[in-house]
């Protein structure tokens, strides 16, 4: 189960980590050329802002406590419901 903002989070990081490879120096030059491949389509912070407002149920930059909360019971039940059939 991944909340929208866990996603969110997962992306920016992702990109992160890709941007980290290309600037180490003993990284393999075929990993740092298939990392660089990635990032040329990959989506930029205003792309994830764009998308947090035009699908907030896929993806939000941040979650209020109590709705995060709401939301993640909502999901585990809809899980439980749907072991259950």
């Amino acid at each position: 189960m991944t909340l929208p903002d866990e996603r969110y989070r997962a992306v920016v990081q992702t990109q992160r980590f890709l941007l980290r490879i290309l600037t180490t120096p003993r990284v393999p030059k075929a990993v740092k050329d298939e990392a660089r491949s990635m990032l040329r389509h990959y989506p930029s912070e205003w792309d994830m802002r764009q998308a947090a407002t035009g699908a907030p149920d896929v993806f939000q930059e941040r979650m209020e406590p109590l709705y995060r909360m709401v939301k993640q019971y909502d999901m585990e039940k809809k899980e439980q419901d749907e072991n259950r059939t």
